[in-house]
């Protein structure tokens, strides 16, 4: 079933008014009319509701709750995913996936080895352009919440933010002992639910920036014995993460 977000001050007397972008989308994508249900969610309460559409016009759509839906698709952990910039493919490929498999939000970091150098001008496009991504994602999958895309940092930035997180962990290809397993089983014996994931790019992380990290009390890990696509990353961790934390 179809299912869009919508703000609180759209909810009243029963009734939720859609407008935007959605209308378009509802009437010439998924031709629906009067009478068909679809399923709206609010982004400040992320209540569920299954509604029937009542009334269609250009601007607006007007639809009558039928219920409240009792489910929530959002896991019990909150993990960023701090991302080195990629090149646009791979960056769009880890946005689609890591929505689905339920990252909170996502910040891209410039990397001393990032091939992609953005000027302030292109930043602004490409996070209108992520966050759109992130969008349709959350919308297929059914999650509650669209996963914010955060503006672009570097790693200093990531250092002066590290007592915002109950954890921080840095996937290291030069890393051996420290498994990811190990810090989840620690993750969840001390029931911490927010928690940062740093990914370079696809050259690697630079041995300097690693050392800057685990300086300001970052946890490094190694994923294995084989070394992942930067693409890959995200997934890998976010996989461990959702197999041993949600409940």
């Amino acid at each position: 079933m179809p299912k869009f977000f919508v703000k609180e001050n759209q909810i009243e007397n029963n009734k939720i008014n859609i407008v935007g972008t959605d209308v378009n989308h509802i009437k010439n994508v998924l031709r629906l009319g009067q009478n068909e249900q679809i399923e709206i969610c609010s982004f400040e309460t992320q209540k569920n509701y299954l509604c029937e559409i009542e009334n269609l016009s250009e601007e607006k759509i007007l639809c009558s709750i039928i219920k409240e839906l009792e489910k929530n698709s959002e896991p019990n952990v909150k993990v960023t995913i701090f991302q080195g910039l990629p090149k646009s493919e791979k960056m769009e490929l880890v946005i689609q996936k890591s929505v689905e498999l339920g990252v909170y939000d996502i910040t891209p970091v410039e990397m001393q080895r990032c091939v992609v150098k953005l000027n302030e001008k292109d930043k602004i496009k490409k996070i209108d352009r992520w966050q759109k991504i992130a969008e349709v994602a959350s919308k297929q999958c059914g999650r509650d919440i669209i996963p914010k895309i955060n503006n672009i940092i570097n790693i200093k930035n990531i250092c002066n933010i590290i007592g915002e997180y109950d954890i921080l962990l840095l996937a290291y290809e030069k890393e051996d002992n420290n498994l990811i397993k190990n810090e989840l089983q620690e993750i969840k014996k001390k029931g911490l639910t927010k928690i940062g994931v740093i990914i370079g790019p696809e050259g690697g992380i630079d041995e300097k920036e690693a050392e800057l990290l685990q300086q300001a009390g970052v946890k490094i890990i190694s994923l294995g014995k084989r070394i992942l696509r930067t693409e890959t990353v995200a997934l890998n961790v976010l996989s461990n993460i959702m197999y041993e934390l949600e409940m």
